[in-house]
């Protein structure tokens, strides 16, 4: 069973489930801009010790003394960047774009590291929030920003209708030698 918040019943994300057995129990996981967590409580079950980050952490006090769990609260677009040298083995965003972080986030994702990235694409006007362009990924930009970084394993641009109808890209990479 996943560890839901209380605030919310969301599952976590299919793409994220389908990739998570990938990750060993020994490695330490990271769930940016997090929201409820419904990711990374995927990882605590799998037995992973897991940093959840966001600049609301409200929905996240009932992990709080689960020593498997670090919670940073950070706003990742006007603050400065809360890492220095931490690495972990997996991470994990959905449903967030900062176009200026993803060079950094990469730093922290050691060799052999699984990135699970899934967040809106042009296109999801027509359906929604984000219409803003700065939030929506222009077609193949994921892709071409893990180029020389990364080896893809999996990589989608398309139309989803769970949990609601959005215009997405998703990748699963792994992290080839810095």
């Amino acid at each position: 069973m996943i560890l839901e918040s209380k605030k919310s019943k969301s599952p976590p994300s299919q793409w994220v489930r389908r990739f998570a057995s990938r990750v060993s129990s020994d490695v330490a996981v990271m769930d940016l801009a997090c929201g409820t967590g419904r990711h990374g409580r995927l990882f605590l079950e799998q037995g992973n010790t897991v940093t959840f980050v966001d600049q609301n952490i409200n929905s996240l006090g009932d992990l709080e003394k689960n020593p498997n769990v670090t919670v940073i609260q950070a706003d990742l677009e006007n603050e400065p960047w809360p890492f220095s040298s931490q690495r972990y083995g997996c991470i994990t965003v959905v449903n967030y774009l900062w176009r200026p972080r993803i060079s950094q986030l990469l730093c922290h994702l050691d060799t052999g590291g699984l990135l699970l990235y899934e967040t809106f694409a042009e296109g999801n006007e027509e359906y929604g929030r984000p219409r803003n362009p700065d939030f929506l990924l222009r077609r193949g930009e994921l892709f071409e920003r893990l180029r020389g970084h990364c080896r893809v394993l999996a990589y989608e641009q398309r139309t989803i209708v769970d949990p609601r109808p959005a215009v997405i890209q998703r990748v699963a990479a792994i992290r080839q030698k810095h």
